[in-house]
């Protein structure tokens, strides 16, 4: 028994998942000064420590065969880092998804 479709499955949602709300509204973001979810949090911890945790999670929109075709996904980073070389936990709203929604990880 092969788990190659569903590996594959799950390394779309990670694709997709880091677009954040798409295009147009990273963009926007970025036109009115602001830095995305992502950004934030690179220019918070050391470089390349971040380890995002639960970056696949989302709802899912599939097609009749049952393949997965968008992903809307969670507006709530989190994640281990370092900052200093200090162990830390991580987190950052994504506004690209929910628009001045702080509590988006309720």
């Amino acid at each position: 028994m092969s788990w190659e479709a569903e590996l594959e499955e799950l390394r779309q949602r990670e694709a997709l998942a880091e677009q954040m709300g798409g295009p147009d509204k990273v963009a926007r973001q970025h036109g009115r000064g602001k830095m995305d979810a992502r950004a934030r949090l690179a220019a918070l911890v050391d470089e390349g420590s971040f380890r995002e945790i639960g970056k696949i999670a989302g709802k899912g929109s599939y097609d009749e065969e049952g393949n997965l075709q968008s992903i809307l996904p969670a507006p709530f980073l989190f994640g281990k880092a370092t900052i200093h070389g200090r162990p830390v936990v991580a987190t950052a709203d994504d506004f690209t998804i929910r628009g001045g929604a702080a509590d988006a990880g309720i």
